[in-house]
């Protein structure tokens, strides 16, 4: 039965599907259809045939053999072989053709989509949010003629998506879903600040500075924890930039987001008094390092700095530093260090 097989051959190429995936593509979707026909047989293959641009149905029947006194109940052999393609067959088999060339085609091009995203994961990118009012609790951005999806969990509480309007998006995870690729993407992941900072900031894509910790709370307040690796940079100098200029096009990306940059320390005690800047730490005392437990004892005025707005900046030295801190008045620890010296000193004074 005739198939213009040389064409669908040529059109496979031109998608990237080389010819014996289509032709086993086609094969088992021409056996398929055939199978619903009536009086199909149940043993049958499909040859096809490129340069006469034909295909055939061969089919077998079962034939019983014979019973014998060790087989009383034998099986079948299959008997020769004969062309069972239906007469009434040319409509089916070029619709199922053209069923099959979709779907291979859709599959080279997920796969095109997955190469290409694969390699982005972890990236940031830009797109343009796209409406989708059958999908209201995901934003939609299009990039490069494919749609990535900013689900609900990965945007920042009070961000108002727009469409049309451009987004710098962080590429949380590519995989390969029911509908083709899925590429989710974020605006919440602390990582984008840092990928945001790369592009502004030369000194961390050359190594001379690292970012060594972040912890975010989004469309509030970020802190990072950052150390020079070269000798005579400045690592908070070179995120913040001349006049604040890099800190500022970073921040523009975030809308009223806050970015505290603290110095990064190998010392806990260090690390955990930087990190709970803007707020002056006169002291941290490490009670216990195996738990990650410390207190930092800071002045009365300096106190509600510390803790922050609903314990958010107390909450962010935590995350970033990963230390348990408890924050202390130091008058308060001085006046009971006071208290403690005069009670031993009473103490003395009796035994003497």
């Amino acid at each position: 039965m005739e198939l213009d097989l040389a064409e669908i051959h040529q059109l496979a190429h031109e998608q990237g599907i080389d010819a014996e995936t289509l032709d086993q593509a086609l094969s088992e979707a021409l056996l398929l259809a055939y199978q619903k026909s009536p009086h199909a047989a149940k043993h049958a293959r499909v040859e096809l045939d490129e340069r006469a641009g034909t295909f055939t149905i061969w089919a077998q029947d079962e034939v019983a053999r014979e019973p014998t006194p060790e087989e009383p109940e034998p099986g079948y052999d299959l008997g020769e072989e004969y062309d069972d393609t239906p007469k009434d067959f040319d409509r089916l088999a070029a619709s199922t053709a053209r069923q099959v060339i979709r779907q291979l085609f859709r599959q080279a091009d997920d796969e095109r989509v997955f190469g290409a995203f694969s390699g982005q994961k972890g990236h940031l990118i830009t797109g343009i949010v796209q409406q989708d009012a059958s999908d209201p609790g995901n934003v939609h951005v299009a990039v490069d003629n494919v749609e990535a999806i900013l689900p609900r969990r990965e945007q920042v509480p009070g961000e108002h998506y727009r469409h049309g309007q451009r987004i710098r998006v962080y590429v949380v995870n590519v995989s390969r879903g029911l509908k083709g690729p899925e590429i989710i993407v974020s605006r919440s992941h602390p990582e984008l600040v840092r990928r945001l900072f790369e592009r502004e900031v030369p000194e961390l894509v050359s190594g001379a500075v690292s970012i060594m910790a972040i912890a975010r709370e989004a469309g509030a307040r970020t802190k990072i924890a950052v150390r020079a690796n070269t000798k005579g940079v400045n690592p908070k100098g070179a995120l913040i930039g001349p006049g604040g200029a890099r800190v500022r096009a970073v921040m523009e990306n975030l809308g009223p987001e806050k970015i505290d940059i603290v110095d990064w320390s190998k010392d806990p005690a260090e690390f955990v008094a930087a990190a709970l800047s803007p707020a002056v730490v006169r002291q941290v005392q490490i009670v216990s390092e195996s738990n990650r437990t410390a207190i930092a004892f800071i002045k009365d005025a300096q106190l509600s700095l510390a803790i922050g707005k609903e314990g958010q900046n107390a909450r962010l030295a935590a995350k970033l530093t990963g230390w348990k801190i408890g924050i202390e008045s130091e008058e308060a620890h001085q006046q009971k260090l006071r208290e403690l010296q005069a009670q031993s000193a009473s103490a003395a004074g009796e035994d003497a």
